[in-house]
């Protein structure tokens, strides 16, 4: 294990982290707020630290290991959850224990809260809360990753240990600095075009860009509290709409159609095909339900709120019109179930991921064939493609892993007070990285005990990190190595 080269990567992270925050101090000079003080020590803090750190390893070798990329990525955003809560403790009064809940929902793009009264907020404050939810979206190690080399570093291990998704081997270049780039141009591409629809859509400029940070990494923090409720606009809901769908679907995929200028190829790849098509369903069944047992008089009515919400909630996004956990019948329990599904592979979204579930469908209909024709051979295909049978035994150990998950801190919430449904509801909103649940955390963590906040810190970083980096971090033979 090369402690020293971990420590000098995490010192770059944290220096990074610390140029971050002039952002929300620039918009605090620009509104005119004596907030912007708030993000000054957190500032010198990070970038002091960093540089620490950086020039104790940086005439150390530049070899990474899988087990040092491991750890840098565990480390990291430990670290950068922590330093997030600083300024939230600062500026808006909360204690270390509700900060580090907000900082990691934050950074985790999950999007839950403890915090009340956001309209009177100051904009530096709500900003910055905004913005922590964008870099973690995309990921500052996947930002690092393309900076790193410049400094001799490699970083396949950080991409490996941090990517969403299944096929973290493929890359969309032949170079993995090249790969990070051009994530980065999508994600930022996409985020001004979002901003650019909100705000002819109604939006202020303030809210429309705030707005864009939290729809592209569907991370769901709003500057209001009635979340996208506040605008009550559906020009506004269909811009949320749109960029949320885009922000789950891989964005390989993303760059195909950008590279061919060919808009086909969402509709050719198997898994966004299949995440489009799972939506579409969702949408209809559940409107008509709304239709049907709902106060809406009108179809296109429960269409609308269903369209919001079910988006909202299949691609981890979290941003409200109406409180769905008071809708009829059996749906405020089908939303939470459908947020285990998530978005795709390599997007920003969480849950367990569409191409997971597709190859667990798969796999469970050929075994039924295989009982019925017990000689025939029956390869797992996912479209034209054969799947390496590795792949099908790996999912189906990260689904256990995943089930073991939610049942363990399912009743370590219950032992925290909450009543067995919302603890349900509160481990599923925060492993899924979702936001929003049911009952006592419909709304807001606020009332939750220390421990059940701190519990939803672990579900947040188990489901960020997929589970499994932080497994292997916690595994006696990781350290034996």
């Amino acid at each position: 294990m090369n402690l020293v080269l971990v420590g000098r990567i995490v010192g770059i992270y944290a220096l990074i982290f610390g140029v971050t925050l002039v952002g929300p101090v620039l918009v605090g000079l620009w509104y005119r707020e004596a907030e912007v003080v708030h993000f000054l020590w957190p500032m010198v803090g990070s970038l002091a630290g960093g540089a620490f750190l950086w020039l104790i390893g940086r005439r150390h070798a530049r070899e990474l290991s899988v087990g040092d990329g491991y750890l840098v990525v565990a480390l990291f955003w430990v670290l950068l959850s922590i330093l997030g809560a600083w300024p939230l403790m600062n500026g808006f009064g909360l204690s270390p224990v509700d900060a580090l809940f907000e900082s990691t929902s934050g950074i985790t793009t999950t999007g839950a809260t403890v915090i009340a009264g956001l309209d009177s907020m100051p904009r530096s404050l709500l900003f910055y809360r905004q913005q922590l939810q964008w870099f973690g979206g995309m990921g500052l190690i996947v930002l690092g990753v393309a900076v790193m080399p410049m400094l001799g570093i490699g970083g396949m291990q950080l991409y490996r240990a941090e990517a969403p998704g299944p096929l973290k081997e493929e890359k969309l270049t032949p170079r993995l600095t090249q790969t990070a780039r051009a994530l980065w141009m999508i994600y930022f591409t996409l985020t001004l075009a979002c901003a650019g629809g909100y705000w002819l859509a109604g939006m202020t400029p303030f809210d429309a860009v705030s707005h864009s940070l939290s729809t592209v990494s569907t991370g769901g923090f709003s500057t209001h509290d009635a979340s996208m409720g506040h605008f009550a606009s559906p020009a506004v809901e269909a811009v949320a709409v749109v960029f949320m769908l885009l922000a789950a679907i891989n964005f390989g995929v993303h760059y195909l159609v950008w590279l061919d200028r060919n808009p086909l190829h969402y509709l050719r790849d198997t898994e966004a095909r299949t995440f489009l098509g799972f939506v579409l369903g969702m949408v209809l069944l559940v409107g008509l339900i709304l239709y049907v047992e709902g106060p809406y008089d009108q179809v296109h009515a429960s269409l609308r709120d269903a369209a919001f919400e079910v988006v909202s909630i299949v691609t981890s996004t979290g941003f409200g019109t109406v409180d769905f956990a008071h809708w009829p019948d059996f749906l405020p329990l089908l939303l939470i179930y459908i947020s285990f599904v998530g978005g795709c592979g390599g997007s920003t979204a969480g849950g367990m991921k569409v191409l997971r579930v597709l190859l667990m469908v798969k796999q469970g209909a050929q075994e039924v064939r295989q009982l019925i024709h017990p000689h025939a051979i029956l390869p797992l295909r996912l479209g034209r493609r054969i799947v390496d049978p590795r792949l099908a035994r790996s999912v189906w150990g990260f689904f256990a892993l995943y089930t073991f998950a939610v049942a363990t801190l399912t009743l370590l919430m219950i032992h925290a007070g909450l009543a067995p449904l919302d603890a349900f509801s509160a481990v599923a909103t925060c492993l899924n990285n979702l936001g929003p649940g049911l009952g006592e955390v419909a709304l807001t963590f606020q009332t939750v005990s220390d421990t059940g906040k701190l519990l939803g810190v672990v579900a947040m970083l188990l489901g960020r990190l997929e589970i499994l980096t932080i497994l292997v971090i916690l595994s006696p033979a990781f350290w034996r190595r």
